[in-house]
C-alpha cells in the first residue's frame, strides 16, 4: 500500500523540492526544505506535507511517523489524523511539522484540550511562545486552571509579555495536586525576579542580562562585543576561547559575590579537566582555597568551564543530581554556557552564552602552512601551569565591532545590587528556551 503512495508526488512546487531530496537519499535536506515550506502551506496542502513526511519517516526507520503521516495524506480532513499526526511529530523532535497539522485539528475541534496542549507542546518546542499565548488566550473560556492557565503564564513570561502573565498569575489557584506544587513554586519565583530585575533593566527585547536572570536566576557577567545589532543580541556564535576572557569572567565574577554580599569560604573543583584548570584561577583571583566538589558543601564556589561537558564526563549524572538542588551558600558559576543546548543544571552566574566554544587549552583552530585552517593539538601542561596563564592574563574587555552597547563592570553590579534579594533562591531547572531576547542560530 505504502508502495503505491511513494509513487504519488505532491503538486506545491514548495514541497516537491522535498520530494526530490528524497529521491536523492537526502533525507535531512528534505527536512530542511519542509521547514521552510510547511508552515507557509495552506490547510487543504497537508495531505501533501503529509505524503512526504511518511516517506521522510519510512527513509528514518520511523514507523510510528510513518504511519500517522500516511494515514493523514489518505485523510487529511480528520481532526483524529491530524492530532495523531502532529503528535508523533512532537514524539519524534520535529514540532515545526506537527504545528500546522494540530492548528487544523484544533480549528475543526475547536473545544479539544488534547489538541490545544498538543499545539502549545509544540510551539514550545519552536521557542515560538507568543503564538502558544495567544493560542492559550483565545481559549481561556474552555481550560483547566492546572496545566492550561499554568502554561499561559509560562508561555507569557518566554514572550516577554510580563503584564500579561501577572494577570494570569493572579488568577492561578494554588494546584490541589502535589504534582504541580514545585511548578507553581518555580512559576512564583520567576516573577519575584522580574519585579526585582525590573529595577534596574529595561527588560525589552535586547535586555540580553535582564531576561536571563528573569528565566533561570542566572547573572550573565559579559555580553558577546560582535553583532549585538546584527542578529547575536550579546551572545556568541563561535568562539575561540582565551585566558584573557576567562581571567575578565572570573573577575566579573568577583565583583558579583561583593554586590550581591555573598562570601564563600572555598571554590569547590568539578572533576572535569577544563573545570578545574579555571577553578584552580578561580581560587587565586578569589583569594580562597581550592578543594575538590563534594556534595552538600556550604558556602562555596562551584566553578565550571562548560557544565555540559561536565555533566557528559564520566560522574557526570551524579553530579547533576548534586548540582539541581543548591546548598546554603553555595554558587554555581559557569564559564562559556551552551544558548543552543543549555545545560540540565542552570548555574547562577555566567561568564558568556555561546552557540560553540572552544577552550584555550582546548584543540584550537590555525592556520596551516599552505594557508588554510587546520585544528591544532589540546595544551597538556599540568592544570596548574594552565591555570597560571589565566592569572596573568590581561582582561581588558575585547573592544570587538564598535557596535555593542557598552557594559561597565558598574553596570553589572547595579542589576546584582537589585536583585540579590532574590538570587540564589531555589532549585536549578534547566531552562530550555532562549526567552524573549532572540538570537541568529548557526548549523
Amino acid at each position: 500500500m505504502f508502495s503505491r503512495r511513494n509513487r504519488r508526488r505532491p503538486k506545491s512546487p514548495a514541497l516537491l523540492k522535498a520530494w526530490e531530496r528524497l529521491d536523492e537519499g537526502d533525507v535531512q535536506g528534505a527536512l530542511r526544505q519542509l521547514r521552510a515550506a510547511a508552515d507557509a502551506q495552506p490547510a487543504q496542502s497537508l495531505g501533501e506535507v503529509a505524503l512526504v513526511v511518511a516517506r521522510a519517516a519510512g527513509a528514518s526507520g520511523f514507523d510510528d511517523l510513518q504511519q500517522a503521516a500516511a494515514a493523514l495524506a489518505e485523510q487529511p480532513e480528520r481532526a483524529q489524523k491530524l492530532y495523531d499526526f502532529g503528535y508523533a511529530c512532537v514524539e519524534r523532535g520535529v514540532s515545526y511539522l506537527a504545528i500546522p497539522a494540530l492548528r487544523e485539528a484544533l480549528r475543526r475541534a475547536p473545544g479539544s484540550l488534547q489538541a490545544l496542549r498538543e499545539l502549545v507542546s509544540a510551539y514550545e518546542d519552536e521557542e515560538r511562545h507568543r503564538e502558544a499565548a495567544d493560542v492559550l488566550s483565545a481559549h481561556e473560556a474552555d481550560f483547566a486552571d492546572w496545566p492550561d492557565r499554568y502554561l499561559l503564564v509560562f508561555n507569557a513570561v518566554l514572550a516577554g509579555d510580563l503584564a500579561l502573565a501577572r494577570r494570569q498569575h493572579a488568577l492561578l489557584p494554588d494546584p490541589q495536586e502535589d504534582l504541580w506544587r514545585p511548578a507553581r513554586e518555580r512559576q512564583n519565583r520567576v516573577l519575584e525576579r522580574a519585579a526585582s530585575a525590573a529595577e534596574a533593566a529595561p527588560l525589552d527585547a535586547s535586555d540580553l542580562r535582564g531576561w536571563q536572570y528573569v528565566l533561570g536566576g542566572a547573572v550573565l557577567g559579559t555580553l558577546s562585543p560582535y553583532g549585538f545589532d546584527a542578529g547575536m543580541t550579546g551572545r556568541y556564535a563561535y568562539l575561540q576561547d582565551s585566558p584573557d576572557t576567562c581571567l575578565q569572567g572570573l573577575l566579573r565574577l568577583k565583583a558579583v559575590l561583593a554586590a550581591a554580599e555573598v562570601r564563600p569560604r572555598s571554590v569547590s573543583l568539578l572533576p572535569d579537566r577544563d573545570s578545574r584548570i579555571l577553578g584552580l584561577a578561580a581560587a587565586e583571583v578569589l583569594d580562597l582555597p581550592a578543594e575538590p566538589f563534594a556534595p552538600g558543601r556550604e558556602d562555596t564556589v562551584v566553578l565550571a568551564y562548560d557544565l555540559n561537558e561536565t555533566l557528559r564526563a564520566g560522574e557526570g549524572p551524579v553530579i547533576l543530581g548534586q548540582l539541581l538542588n543548591r546548598a546554603p551558600g553555595q554558587v554555581l558559576h559557569e564559564h562559556a554556557s551552551s544558548w543552543t543546548d543549555t545545560p540540565a543544571v542552570t548555574p547562577d552566574s555566567v561568564t558568556l552564552l555561546h552557540q560553540a566554544a572552544t577552550a584555550p587549552w582546548g584543540e584550537a583552530l590555525r592556520q596551516s602552512a599552505d594557508g588554510g585552517l587546520e585544528r591544532g593539538g589540546a595544551d597538556d601542561r599540568p592544570e596548574a601551569e594552565i591555570a597560571a596563564d589565566i592569572v596573568a592574563a590581561d582582561p581588558t574587555p575585547d573592544a570587538g565591532d564598535g557596535d555593542t552597547p557598552t557594559d561597565p563592570v558598574e553596570r553589572l553590579t547595579d542589576f546584582v545590587t537589585a536583585v540579590r534579594g532574590t538570587w540564589l533562591q531555589g532549585d536549578r531547572t534547566r531552562v530550555k528556551s532562549s526567552g524573549p531576547v532572540r538570537s541568529s542560530r548557526f548549523h
